[in-house]
């Protein structure tokens, strides 16, 4: 068995959608399992339509229409001849009464909305934006099975039990495997990403990067030989092309260094995504869509980085704080219990830590915008300065030559080394 996953990138327009088609015919489609995100920036659409409704601003009925339209235009747009795509294939699309099953998920939407009496955000989130993938993948099943590809349609809440942590769910790892193996025995099917739903129906999210940890959870209850995901990029590369010069891509990534980039805010996999394939050993690919039959990148049990070469991830506007005691005290762990409290209590995700005898310093993302209060939360006890806006750069598998490279011209805040990794707090 194997798994691939298309983003929201991939699936954005009828073009996309055709070019999934091509690329299952260039790859085949002996027992496989098809992972699909919402279409471009659907999601964010629907969390815009959420927050309409939340202020009691009728406008989101219009909103959710003008989504409506999107959707149908590509629709439109798929049902036009193209290159690759005969006659028969067209009618049989334009017959498939895919118009009728938007139609019905968008009056769902709006019948969500309209009958909601639940107060709690989290909740209503997962409700409404599950949505998009229903759209997406209704959309993209009705073009494949036009275009001679047997695939069949799951709905992923029957497939993926968990809790009721609504927007970052836990997986019921036994009710999750036992629904997948008897509704997913079929050579080819697709399923949306994402979501799940709870032991009442109610349909949960699985939080950041969760259309990946879907065909994660797919391969590892099916004992997949591998996953792929197909993306706009040739595969993972070394660093960042539009920050970086002379990027390297990279071939071969084993699951620990993967998890490392990930933790230091690379744009790779997630770690929740390969936790369930490492355990059962199962290798990930990343491809182009646009070049399926390039080499790509595969993440899996390999020792070594292939090639080895230094990897360079950059966050952009972070807050750089230094906190000390009033008294000159030592810095000691009930001080540090303290200062992390306060940053859990204001959700701030620590990028770099360094703690001298009088002074822990830190450089933290400010995702929430909470800085302020964190602020004050540690100045009743604490000597604090901060300055916002800088940039942590962290190279892993550094030389002598990178940093000297990375210094160069910048106002290095803090650095900080270790046997692999180089830190770097610079002030923009």
């Amino acid at each position: 068995m194997r798994i691939y996953k298309f983003g929201g990138a991939s699936v954005k327009d009828a073009v996309g959608i055709r070019n999934v088609g091509k690329v299952l015919k260039t790859m085949g489609t002996d027992r496989l399992g098809i992972v699909i995100s919402a279409m471009g920036k659907t999601t964010n659409a629907l969390e815009i339509i959420i927050a309409s409704y939340k202020s009691n601003d009728s406008v989101y009925l219009k909103q959710i229409d003008v989504l409506y339209e999107a959707h149908l235009a590509i629709i439109e747009d798929l049902k036009k001849p193209s290159e690759g795509i005969d006659d028969e294939s067209l009618v049989r699309f334009r017959e498939s009464g895919i118009d009728k099953d938007l139609k019905a998920i968008i009056e769902s939407l709006k019948g969500e909305l309209l009958r909601n009496k639940s107060r709690n955000y989290s909740f209503l989130y997962d409700q409404v934006v599950s949505h998009g993938e229903l759209m997406s993948t209704r959309i993209v099943t009705a073009f494949l099975k036009a275009c001679g590809i047997p695939v069949k349609w799951k709905d992923a809440r029957q497939l993926i039990r968990t809790d009721n942590k609504y927007r970052d769910a836990t997986v019921d790892w036994e009710q999750t495997e036992k629904q997948i193996l008897e509704q997913c025995s079929d050579e080819l099917f697709i399923t949306q990403g994402f979501i799940g739903s709870d032991e009442n129906g109610f349909t949960t999210t699985l939080g950041r990067e969760g259309s990946d940890y879907t065909a994660a959870i797919l391969a590892y209850c099916l004992d997949a030989a591998e996953v792929t995901i197909w993306k706009d990029v040739p595969g993972v590369l070394n660093a960042d092309p539009r920050v970086f010069k002379n990027t390297v891509l990279l071939e071969k990534i084993p699951y620990d260094e993967a998890i490392e980039l990930a933790f230091y805010g690379a744009s790779v996999i997630h770690p929740k995504t390969l936790q369930p394939l490492q355990r059962k050993g199962i290798p990930l690919n990343v491809k182009s869509f646009l070049n399926p039959k390039s080499v790509g990148s595969v993440i899996t049990s390999s020792k070594h980085l292939v090639p080895t070469t230094p990897c360079f991830i950059v966050r952009k506007n972070m807050v750089f704080l230094r906190i000390s005691s009033r008294d000159f005290s030592f810095i000691g762990e009930s001080n540090i219990s303290d200062i992390f409290h306060e940053l859990s209590e204001n959700k701030m995700q620590v990028g770099l830590l360094q703690n001298s005898a009088i002074s822990f310093s830190l450089c933290i993302e400010d995702k929430y915008g909470r800085i302020s209060t964190l602020l004050k939360g540690l100045e009743k006890k604490f000597k604090v300065s901060h300055v916002t806006g800088v940039s942590l750069f962290t190279v892993r598998h550094y030389d002598g030559d990178t940093i000297e490279d990375m210094e160069h011209g910048k106002n290095v805040l803090l650095k900080q080394r270790a046997q692999d990794t180089l830190q770097l707090v610079v002030q923009d």
